[in-house]
């Protein structure tokens, strides 16, 4: 895997799979959204069910950011994958993004259903901390300025923060909860109809090709970044030498 870890090598990969990555999420989410809006009412939560269709992939997402975070994280503290530091950085602000998603729906969905937009319940109260765990990331990689250094905090503190993971996904078998148990993910199959679960693995599909997409794009543009950063500091540094041993006047 080593080879792959070359910045270099990694820009051509990228730029071969992204149009065919682009292509694929724009027909998932053009699929998605008509098998969406065609999909029957549930008979218990009429059309409010359709919230799912963006609140679950959200919520998949949400985790499954986190997780490509901590790997990222062990590689580059163990490791020293060139890419891995690169990778952990730019998946945080997606991972914001995909987390306030997944509450603000949930929220959304749970006013008709419980009555109220917020409990404190297990499994939304541990999506809180981790939307809590993303921010606090972002604000370590902005609050120290030496890019290793930073980069070995926000490693650190996203390897503790992954056990919240496993939290969120039990929570509901764990603790008596509001939020409803798995229903797509069982031992037994899922719960849920066809009409309602081809809709649901469509749109996760599109939200997982739209991750990827955005992830390559944003560790194409912080390679690059870094850089011209590190031209940067070489002209200075050959400034600094030549005004040295420029001769006194």
């Amino acid at each position: 895997m080593q080879k792959y870890a070359n910045p270099t090598r990694f820009m051509k990969i990228a730029d071969a799979v992204l149009p065919w990555l682009t292509t694929a999420t724009v027909i998932l989410f053009v699929a998605g959204l008509y098998l969406t809006s065609v999909a029957p009412p549930d008979y218990e939560q009429g059309h409010t069910v359709k919230i799912m269709f963006i609140h679950v992939p959200s919520a998949w997402l949400a985790m499954m950011c986190y997780t490509i975070i901590a790997a990222s994280s062990v590689g580059s503290l163990i490791w020293r994958h060139p890419l891995a530091d690169v990778s952990a950085k730019t998946a945080v602000p997606i991972g914001v993004a995909f987390t306030f998603l997944a509450l603000v729906t949930g929220s959304l969905w749970g006013k008709p259903m419980w009555g109220t937009y917020w409990v404190w319940d297990a499994r939304l109260t541990s999506v809180l901390v981790l939307f809590f765990l993303y921010l606090g990331l972002m604000a370590l990689w902005q609050a120290i300025e030496d890019p290793s250094r930073a980069g070995r905090s926000a490693a650190i503190l996203a390897i503790v923060g992954f056990v919240n993971v496993p939290i969120i996904k039990f929570s509901v078998d764990w603790w008596s909860t509001l939020h409803q148990p798995a229903s797509v993910v069982k031992m037994s199959g899922p719960a849920i109809h066809s009409s309602i679960l081809i809709p649901l693995l469509v749109m996760a599909a599109a939200f997982t090709c739209l991750f990827f997409v955005l992830h390559l794009r944003a560790m194409q543009n912080e390679i690059l970044r870094r850089r011209v950063m590190a031209m940067r500091l070489l002209q200075v540094e050959r400034a600094a030498n030549v005004e040295a041993g420029a001769p006194a006047e």
